[in-house]
Protein backbone atom coordinates (compact mmCIF):
# COMPACT_ATOMS: atom_id res chain seq x y z
CA UNK A 1 0.00 0.00 0.00
CA UNK A 2 1.61 3.21 -1.19
CA UNK A 3 1.53 6.43 1.86
CA UNK A 4 1.69 10.32 1.19
CA UNK A 5 4.01 11.38 4.32
CA UNK A 6 6.98 13.27 5.18
CA UNK A 7 10.49 12.59 4.40
CA UNK A 8 13.19 14.52 6.59
CA UNK A 9 16.29 16.29 4.99
CA UNK A 10 18.01 19.03 5.79
CA UNK A 11 21.05 19.27 8.33
CA UNK A 12 20.75 18.85 12.56
CA UNK A 13 18.39 21.48 14.01
CA UNK A 14 17.13 22.94 10.40
CA UNK A 15 15.08 20.33 9.19
CA UNK A 16 13.20 20.31 5.56
CA UNK A 17 10.66 17.75 4.78
CA UNK A 18 9.82 16.41 0.95
CA UNK A 19 6.41 15.72 0.70
CA UNK A 20 6.71 12.13 -1.25
CA UNK A 21 4.73 9.00 -2.35
CA UNK A 22 6.28 5.93 -0.62
CA UNK A 23 5.47 2.24 0.17
CA UNK A 24 4.25 2.40 3.43
CA UNK A 25 6.21 -0.27 5.01
CA UNK A 26 9.84 1.87 3.42
CA UNK A 27 12.05 3.56 5.82
CA UNK A 28 11.07 7.15 6.11
CA UNK A 29 14.27 8.56 4.40
CA UNK A 30 14.16 5.57 1.32
CA UNK A 31 13.56 6.03 -2.31
CA UNK A 32 10.24 7.36 -3.02
CA UNK A 33 8.08 6.64 -5.89
CA UNK A 34 7.52 10.09 -6.56
CA UNK A 35 7.99 13.69 -4.92
CA UNK A 36 4.67 15.79 -4.62
CA UNK A 37 6.01 18.43 -2.56
CA UNK A 38 8.39 20.50 -0.15
CA UNK A 39 7.70 21.54 3.52
CA UNK A 40 10.36 23.60 5.77
CA UNK A 41 9.34 24.70 8.99
CA UNK A 42 12.44 26.55 9.71
CA UNK A 43 11.05 29.95 7.68
CA UNK A 44 8.28 32.38 9.24
CA UNK A 45 5.90 31.81 8.00
CA UNK A 46 6.65 28.41 7.38
CA UNK A 47 7.13 27.31 3.18
CA UNK A 48 4.66 25.02 2.06
CA UNK A 49 4.80 24.29 -1.86
CA UNK A 50 2.43 21.03 -2.78
CA UNK A 51 1.56 19.77 -6.10
CA UNK A 52 -1.50 19.06 -6.22
CA UNK A 53 -2.70 17.61 -9.03
CA UNK A 54 -0.11 14.86 -8.38
CA UNK A 55 -1.51 14.20 -4.72
CA UNK A 56 -4.94 14.16 -5.88
CA UNK A 57 -3.89 11.60 -9.03
CA UNK A 58 -2.37 9.52 -5.90
CA UNK A 59 -4.59 9.92 -3.52
CA UNK A 60 -7.98 8.70 -6.37
CA UNK A 61 -5.31 5.81 -7.13
CA UNK A 62 -5.08 4.37 -3.21
CA UNK A 63 -2.20 6.51 -1.54
CA UNK A 64 -3.44 7.00 2.10
CA UNK A 65 -1.95 10.92 3.27
CA UNK A 66 -0.59 10.84 6.83
CA UNK A 67 -2.20 13.41 10.02
CA UNK A 68 0.82 15.59 9.26
CA UNK A 69 0.15 15.76 5.24
CA UNK A 70 -4.15 16.18 5.46
CA UNK A 71 -3.16 18.99 7.66
CA UNK A 72 -0.46 20.65 5.48
CA UNK A 73 -3.11 20.34 1.96
CA UNK A 74 -6.08 21.60 3.83
CA UNK A 75 -3.85 24.59 5.35
CA UNK A 76 -2.26 25.21 1.58
CA UNK A 77 -5.30 24.83 -0.94
CA UNK A 78 -4.94 24.45 -4.44
CA UNK A 79 -4.80 27.77 -6.16
CA UNK A 80 -7.97 28.75 -8.54
CA UNK A 81 -7.75 27.54 -11.66
CA UNK A 82 -7.83 30.66 -14.55
CA UNK A 83 -10.18 29.30 -17.04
Amino acid sequence: MLAIRLARFGSKKAPTYRVVVIEKDRARDSRAVEVVGHYNPCTEPAAVVLDHERLQFWIKNGAQPTDVVKRLVKSNPAPASAA
